[in-house]
């Protein structure tokens, strides 16, 4: 059986990252920190008080509408953003690849991106990839990455193949398992910009929580449960994580 993961990319960050940061929070540059790095600015309203998710699709490949609820139910139970919370939905043509690097997943954002930090809304940028990742294996494949501090991609191809189907779960709760996970990982989880407030990082598996039901664990989206039609949830130890850095 493959092995189904969604990753958190921190180390290839340092190579896109490493321009000056100028002062003014409307810049394209404070969209593209570290992974975490945004987690408090997400998470409260200290800062920014609505927020804008830019989701961009190859066209082919748009994510479920169930799958967006579903996600923004999340985003609402977790922030802090009396301004609201708006989607921006978009497609784009196939740049032909028959899987994706990490940089030329960056590329794609950096050429195709609209939505940055602006004023009191903060932006999230979110693609659907019509390939599978490059960094799949005879006996792995990643479902999605959660790589700058506002920035994931969803391998919505493998998703698809891996999901409706005798023993498989659905579209839709594969996808919104991956997009929620993701979306955790830029909010700091697992001690990857929000702070622990107890020990339940997986020391086998950075940057996840140790409890095997919990949406962070590390193999979230292959377990059992999803067969049943439940996305995990966060569990108490990380919900505590997310509201001692300002979240619900």
């Amino acid at each position: 059986m493959k092995k189904i993961f969604a990753t958190a990319i921190i180390a290839f960050l340092l190579l896109t990252s490493c321009s000056s940061i100028e002062n003014n929070s409307n810049t394209k540059s404070n969209n593209k920190k570290a992974l975490g790095s945004s987690a408090h600015d997400l998470l409260s309203e200290d800062k920014f008080d609505s927020m804008v998710v830019e989701i961009v699709y190859v066209q082919g490949y748009e994510p479920t509408a169930a799958s967006i609820n579903n996600f923004l139910s999340f985003l609402n139970s977790r922030v802090y953003k009396s301004g609201g919370i708006t989607v921006n939905k978009r497609a784009i043509a196939s740049p032909g690849n028959e899987s994706y690097t990490d940089a030329q997943v960056i590329a794609i954002e950096d050429a195709n991106r609209v939505y940055y930090n602006e004023g009191s809304q903060i932006a999230v940028w979110a693609f659907f990839a019509d390939a599978k990742s490059s960094k799949d294996t005879n006996t792995s494949v990643v479902l999605g990455t959660a790589y700058r501090n506002t920035s994931f991609v969803i391998y919505e191809n493998t998703i698809r193949k891996l999901s409706t189907g005798i023993n498989k779960p659905s579209t839709t709760v594969l996808e919104s398992t991956v997009i929620q996970h993701e979306f955790g990982h830029i909010l700091g989880l697992t001690n990857v910009g929000t702070a622990l407030q107890s020990d339940h990082e997986d020391s086998n598996h950075k940057r996840h929580c140790i409890n095997s039901s919990c949406l962070m664990y590390w193999e979230a989206e292959s377990g059992s449960n999803l067969l049943g039609g439940t996305i995990p949830q966060l569990d108490g130890d990380c919900i505590a994580d997310l509201r001692a850095n300002g979240g619900k």
